[in-house]
Formats: C-alpha cells, sequence, structure tokens
C-alpha cells in the first residue's frame, strides 16, 4: 500500500512546490489542505505522515499537533515555520513533532525525514499489533514469553498433562520454574487436588524429613502430636520438590523409595502409607555434575530426569524482556493503585542491557519498586537501581525522551528493539513468512521489506 501525507500549509506557493516534491518526485500519495481545521477533519483516511505548517490562518499549527497527538500519538507530524527561532522549534518537540524545519525549507533534508518518519511509524504500529496479541498467542497461563526456547518448553508441557511421568525442571533461579509446575498441574488430570510446594533448601535439613513425611509424637525432641506430611497433603495431586540438589543424601534414598514402591513412613513411625502423588522436581544447579562428585544419587536422578523440562535465562530470550516490561506494568498498576503509563526509552534501554542475572524474578522485584518510587506518569531512568544503570551505554535521543508503551508513546527512535519484535515473530513461526505476517499483521511484502533492512534469514534468525 502506497503511503498518504498529508501537506497542510495556507500559502499556495508552498503547496505546490511540496506537491512537486512528494508526489512527483519522492512517489508518495498527498492530501492538501490551506486550514488545520479541515486536516483534523480528515484524519480518519489514516495518513502515514502530516507536513504541518504552524502558521494557520484557523489555528496555530502547534494547536493542530496537540490535537492530532490526543488522538493518534504515534503518528508522525513534521513541522513547518518561516519564523524559525529555536522556541518555536523546541515548543514543536516538546508537543510531540517528529522533526522541525524552517523555511525556506531544505528539500535534501526534509525527504529523507519523511522516510524515517514513515518507516519508524510502520514499525511502531507492527510492535503495537505485536504487543496487544502476545499475551493472548503466547502465554501458557501466567508465563509470558514470544522466544521460541520458551515455546519448545512449552510444548514439552503439553506432552506431560495428562500422565503421571515424573519431570525434572531445570534452569537458574528467578526463571519460573515453579510457575511451569504449576501449569503442569493445573491444566492436567489432577487439576482438582492439592499441588504443594516443598523449597528444599530454605528448611533446615533435620527438619526437611519432617516435613516431607510426617512425624509421629513423641518422634523427636519437641514433636507434641503426629505430624502429616506433604507426601500425605498431596495425596491425588502433585507435590514440587523445589532446589531438589539441595537434600542431602539419606533423604534421597527415602524419595527414591516413594517414586518406586509409592509408599513411606512418617519419622518415628512403623505404618506404611501408600500414596498417589504426582513428583515435579526443579534444580538450579546441574544435577549430572553433582552424581559425578557423589553429591547426588545417581539412581534417584534418572527417576527424577524421567522427563526433563529446561527454562532458558533471560539473557539467552532478551526479546522476552519487551513483553514482560509491558504485562508487568499492567499488573503492578493494578496492584499498587497506580497510572503509569509506560517507560522512557533511557530507561528501557538500561532494562535490555541489563543482564538479569536473577532472571524474571529479579525485573519483576525492580519494576515494581521503580514503579512505586515514579511520581511522573512513566518509568524513567532514574528510579532504577544502580547496578543496572552502571550498565547503561549513554545514547542520545534529542529533545523528546520518548516511551514504548502505553496510548501516549511517541515513535521509538532506537532500532535495535524493533528489530527484535520482527525477528521474534520469525521466530515463534519458525521462520514461516506467512503465518509471520499474519501475526504481525502486514503484508509479505512489507515483512520482507523490513527483513531486508534488518538483514534477517527467517531460516536463521
Amino acid at each position: 500500500m502506497e503511503k498518504l501525507i498529508f501537506i497542510v500549509d495556507d500559502e499556495e506557493s508552498i503547496l505546490k512546490m511540496l506537491t512537486h516534491w512528494v508526489k512527483n518526485q519522492w512517489g508518495y500519495n498527498i492530501k492538501t489542505f490551506s486550514s488545520g481545521t479541515d486536516a483534523l477533519n480528515s484524519l480518519s483516511d489514516n495518513p502515514d505522515l502530516v507536513l504541518l505548517d504552524i502558521m494557520l490562518p484557523d489555528i496555530n499549527g502547534n494547536e493542530v499537533l496537540n490535537k492530532i497527538k490526543q488522538k493518534y500519538a504515534n503518528l508522525p507530524v513534521i513541522m513547518l515555520s518561516a519564523q524559525g527561532s529555536v522556541e518555536v522549534a523546541l515548543e514543536s518537540i516538546r508537543l510531540g513533532a517528529f522533526d522541525y524545519f524552517p523555511k525556506p525549507i531544505d528539500k535534501n533534508r526534509l525527504e529523507p525525514a519523511i522516510r524515517n518518519a514513515i518507516k519508524n511509524y510502520d514499525l511502531e504500529r507492527e510492535l503495537e499489533k505485536l504487543k496487544e496479541n502476545l499475551q493472548k498467542e503466547f502465554s501458557f497461563d501466567q508465563i509470558i514469553s514470544v522466544d521460541k526456547k520458551m515455546q519448545n518448553a512449552f510444548k514439552m508441557v503439553s506432552k506431560v498433562l495428562d500422565n503421571d511421568i515424573t519431570v525434572l525442571i531445570t534452569g537458574e533461579s528467578g526463571t519460573g520454574k515453579e510457575l511451569i509446575a504449576r501449569a503442569i498441574h493445573y491444566n492436567g488430570k489432577r487439576k482438582n487436588a492439592q499441588f504443594v510446594v516443598v523449597n528444599c533448601a530454605s528448611i533446615p535439613r533435620e527438619l526437611l524429613e519432617s516435613e516431607l513425611f510426617g512425624h509421629e509424637k513423641g518422634a523427636f525432641t519437641g514433636a507434641h502430636q503426629r505430624k502429616i506430611g506433604k507426601f500425605e497433603l498431596a495425596k491425588g495431586g502433585t507435590i514440587f520438590l523445589d532446589e531438589i540438589g539441595e537434600m542431602e543424601m539419606a533423604l534421597q534414598a527415602k524419595i527414591l523409595r516413594v517414586i518406586q514402591q509409592k509408599e513411606f513412613e512418617r519419622v518415628g513411625g512403623n505404618e506404611i502409607i501408600k500414596t498417589d502423588v504426582r513428583i515435579i522436581s526443579a534444580t538450579n544447579k546441574d544435577l549430572k555434575v553433582a552424581v559425578d562428585h557423589k553429591q547426588f544419587r545417581e539412581d534417584l536422578f534418572y527417576r527424577l530426569n524421567s522427563f526433563p523440562i529446561h527454562i532458558p535465562s533471560l539473557r539467552e530470550r532478551k526479546g522476552d524482556i519487551v513483553v514482560l516490561v509491558d504485562h508487568f506494568l499492567k499488573q503492578f498498576n493494578a496492584r499498587l493503585g497506580k497510572n503509569i503509563k509506560g517507560v522512557t526509552k533511557k530507561a528501557l534501554i538500561a532494562i535490555y542491557d541489563y543482564d538479569w542475572p536473577g532472571n524474571v524474578r529479579e525485573l519483576e522485584n525492580t519494576l515494581e519498586r521503580a514503579m512505586i518510587l515514579s511520581d511522573g506518569e512513566y518509568v524513567d531512568v532514574d528510579v532504577l537501581p544502580a547496578n543496572i544503570t552502571a550498565q547503561f551505554r549513554t545514547i542520545s535521543f534529542g529533545a523528546d525522551n520518548g516511551t514504548l508503551f502505553g496510548d501516549e508513546s511517541p515513535v521509538i527512535p532506537f532500532e535495535k528493539l524493533k528489530e527484535e519484535a520482527i525477528r521474534h515473530a520469525l521466530k515463534v513461526t519458525e521462520g514461516n513468512i506467512v503465518e509471520a505476517a499474519r501475526k504481525l499483521r502486514i503484508g509479505r511484502a512489507t515483512l520482507y521489506r523490513l527483513m531486508d533492512k534488518y538483514k534477517i534469514d527467517s531460516q536463521r534468525n
């Protein structure tokens, strides 16, 4: 589809000159207006860019700009003015203009400015459409991701929902291993029974056996009454053994017995208790290495590892940062009673560049803290922790700091995140151009053009 540009100027000679340049020489469709009111009344025609004179007979151009931005926040507007003052230019930029040109207009600067503004607008709309559908199309329960590695993990999860095979979930701390375990339970055949969590690293070793299997009255000092353990509580459901790599060897033998014979005894008791429970375990350790170092039972490892699922770290799926930030903004706005509209460009690039050793959990905690500290409408770089901003690469954004998320987001001048949106659409569809274009809601020709621009190979992105 050819691009449509509105040209708004009350000087007939300027309209003729711009018409000749924009339509005849540069090949854009145009509509011309001699008043701001007529241009505003025609915005339903969906222009791709507006060339707008500041001195109009009916309404000031900056007022027209302000009204455009209220309705179409991302629509690029290039201001034209015979006044040529710095104050006028700064006011236009403050109101959201993409660029400002004094008259007489420099033709050699105007053409690339128009071209870049429209390209940014194309990608802005494509990213917005992708963002609107991400949670619906690429989330599994509460897990937000567009990354191919995560999508593969979701496929693995779907294979184990309706059987009782033992699952071992591996990945660094904070990657969402418990969310995956809950997804398996609550979407499977045991969803109406208990989901019981035991963190093997947070419970003292001398108490963990009692926590898992329960104890009889008088079994040890302080055991004043019988206690029912987690395996009994989880009967018919699922027990999630988090950080199982921290479990001592003697207790590992009892877990092996539960898996093999589906029975156990309470601490200090002789009664054999039968159990029907699914076991899902997780660890941030390499259990195979622990086996080699005699720190973990080999037989238990192979029992637990019947169906392994690996969750990649956040630094391995950087494209997810964009959608996770958007997700957490909405979540914390509701929780904190705030109306923060987005994240500034500088803040988002600082977030994007950070390695996130604490993964999704660290990102979530960081954004919650930043939103609590934010007094304005947008989370800025100054409310981010020092360890994140220390790695921030200084980037010049001009007069407008801008935002990525929210209804009032102006154009994003940095290409890195926009390229990621295209790359991840192709990753999710495994290089299927037709499907990727459908998900992005753009034509195949547009997608091919963007791929060429970013040098993206659909089979290797």
